[in-house]
């Protein structure tokens, strides 16, 4: 390593060869050449500024739930936003950090007696992934709900975009090509009645238990749903269910997930989705789009 980030950096959370299957929701991934947790924006801006005038890559993650990390890790540093995970209510304004998790914005939404994430309640990434990755389930999405985010560019200045300049689309949003550093993001939500929030979130909650994979690592929905078709039943009646290479199958509840069923590696995980996008390709003439990034 030719650059010592702890040497440069003192006081602040960096660790070097961290691997990164101790923070993935599919407990893969190989380590990560520096590993970097700023507790304020101005160290995260602190450490980007060095990163770029060093032609350092640079990785950004929140809660590391909808990836696949490589085995052979990743290099230069990789930023877990988990500390920027202030969460407020003004009026039926929720603004919350980056790396907050979806789980707490939408419970402090039940406690402010606001509607409109319940969709929300169970899915364990953070907001900064909601708003990259527009998450969305059961009918809703996150482009619905947020009124505006912040970001830091790749020029190291805090920019504000407002709703209608997200390009939000299909598990796409403005942020994909930009490069920008999401901060935060503010939802606009409208008043409720908590009895009948918390019923629906719980309603949510045990539609997943009942149909999702839970009990095993994963990195939640693989596939994007392709036009006209369910990535699931596709696997399904291509007869993928249970398919598994190593410790990486294609889960028997949910043909929509591939879990980690014994000690997978992320070479596993990758074979069994280019597997399933083979199958069904040949079966169907179906092209099945990974929603899980994939970074290797």
């Amino acid at each position: 390593m030719s650059v010592n980030l702890q040497a440069k950096f003192p006081g602040f959370d960096i660790k070097s060869q961290e691997k990164l299957a101790n923070y993935t929701n599919t407990q893969v991934g190989g380590p990560a050449e520096w590993a970097f947790w700023p507790h304020h924006v101005q160290e995260l801006m602190n450490v980007l500024e060095f990163a770029h005038s060093e032609n350092l890559p640079i990785t950004v993650l929140g809660n590391a739930s909808n990836l696949v990390i490589g085995d052979a890790g990743l290099k230069g540093i990789v930023i877990f936003l988990s500390h920027l995970n202030k969460i407020e209510v003004t009026d039926q304004l929720i603004k919350a950090g980056a790396g907050a998790a979806l789980i707490d914005v939408t419970q402090a939404a039940l406690e402010a007696n606001l509607s409109g994430i319940e969709w929300a309640a169970g899915i364990p990434g953070s907001v900064g992934g909601a708003v990259y990755m527009n998450a969305g389930a059961y009918g809703g999405e996150s482009a619905d709900w947020i009124s505006s985010i912040t970001v830091l560019t790749p020029d190291n200045e805090i920019k504000v975009y407002q709703q209608a300049e997200l390009e939000f689309g299909y598990r796409h949003s403005l942020v994909q090509r930009t490069g920008d550093v999401i901060l935060d993001a503010t939802f606009q939500l409208k008043p409720g009645e908590f009895k009948s929030i918390e019923m629906l979130m719980e309603d949510f909650n045990t539609r997943r238990a009942l149909r999702q994979p839970l009990e095993y690592p994963s990195c939640g929905s693989t596939f994007k749903r392709p036009e006209g078709y369910y990535a699931g039943r596709l696997i399904m009646d291509a007869g993928l269910q249970g398919f598994t290479i190593g410790g990486a199958q294609v889960s028997t509840k949910h043909a929509g997930f591939i879990v980690n069923v014994n000690q997978a590696t992320a070479d596993d995980y990758i074979g069994v989705i280019r597997h399933v996008q083979e199958v069904v390709a040949q079966k169907f003439e179906v092209q099945l789009e990974t929603e899980v990034r994939i970074l290797n």
